[in-house]
């Protein structure tokens, strides 16, 4: 099959895009390489992607549409699947614009595309952030999420909205995934794993924030990819609108006490903790309701954190060189 997939040198994006590849389907990939993180990751990612024929790298940012269309265009998608955002709580406080531009305009770019060359199914990505302080565990799709905690998780929320409108308008299959705490090999250097490990290895304190009593909802990428995958196929029929929201999320939540002393193991090392606040857009915790997606495919994330953490590990020695 055809796919367009943007973000595809983001974290998720590229694990993504190197199953598709491997499994034999074609896919154009469209990343902005925005200086959010190290691009060079982002290139290193894309390397590896440009290895195989049926990759086509596209450079363009989601506020552009003619780019977008030209992209569409080329590629003939069967299924668009749309990862590309401004991620991150925290950088919302500084540099709100770019989440505005980035996952409302960039994102109402994309259904306008979707409702021009009509996939089989239009996928999203959504967070776990819409929940916000909900006291109800687990968090499951149908709960109240009217009230985000940061403008990070109010973009998203606003995106689910305009692809519920636009599949009610235009009859576009269209799924949300709400992604819980995403990790693995080429993860993200603004995530806590990254940056602790960053720090441990080079003798420099970690920020416990919330001092360490949150919780999160550790979701390791490959599973995630794999729930991605098996819903890519079951486009949503139902009325008024051909729409679903799921989580991918495995319902089992971690202390951040916890996860550290896990990556202290896997690590040899021990972490020097400077105990801090919760920071402003902060959730105390996050837990998923992964029964619908069982329901939908039959399966849900299972890696164990610490095997998770140690292939991180594994990775970041490696690709370091440390």
């Amino acid at each position: 099959m055809r796919y367009l997939i943007t973000g595809s040198a983001g974290f998720i994006g590229f694990h993504l895009v190197r199953r598709l590849l491997d499994e034999g389907h074609q896919v154009a990939g469209f990343d902005a390489m925005t200086p959010y993180y190290d691009v060079s990751l982002k290139e290193a990612r894309n390397a590896l992607l440009a290895r195989h024929s049926g990759f086509t790298a596209v450079s363009g940012r989601l506020e552009d549409a003619d780019a977008l269309n030209r992209a569409a265009d080329q590629a003939k998608p069967d299924i668009i699947v749309h990862l590309a955002a401004q991620a991150g709580v925290r950088y919302s406080l500084e540099n709100p614009r770019a989440y505005i531009d980035s996952n409302l305009i960039g994102s109402w770019n994309v259904l306008e595309l979707a409702k021009r060359v009509r996939p089989q199914h239009l996928l999203l990505a959504s967070t776990s952030s819409i929940y916000g302080a909900n006291a109800k565990v687990p968090f499951e799709e149908n709960d109240k999420a009217d009230e985000p905690l940061s403008l990070y998780a109010a973009t998203k929320k606003g995106m689910e909205a305009m692809a519920h409108a636009y599949a009610s308008l235009h009859g576009v299959p269209t799924t949300a995934f709400r992604f819980f705490t995403v990790y693995g090999p080429w993860g993200r250097p603004d995530m806590a794993l990254f940056k602790f490990t960053d720090a441990i290895l080079n003798d420099r304190p970690i920020e416990v924030y919330g001092e360490g009593k949150m919780k999160r909802d550790f979701t390791y990428v490959s599973d995630l990819i794999e729930a991605v995958l098996r819903l890519m196929p079951l486009s949503p029929t139902s009325q008024p609108a051909p729409f679903r929201i799921v989580n991918i999320g495995g319902g089992q939540p971690v202390g951040l006490m916890t996860f550290i002393e896990t990556l202290e193991r896997a690590l040899g090392k021990t972490a020097v903790r400077k105990m801090l606040p919760m920071q402003q857009g902060d959730v105390p915790r996050t837990h998923a309701s992964p029964e619908l997606l069982m329901q939908l495919t039959g399966f849900c994330p299972q890696m164990g954190l610490a095997q998770g953490i140690g292939a991180f590990v594994s990775w970041y020695r490696d690709y370091y060189r440390v």
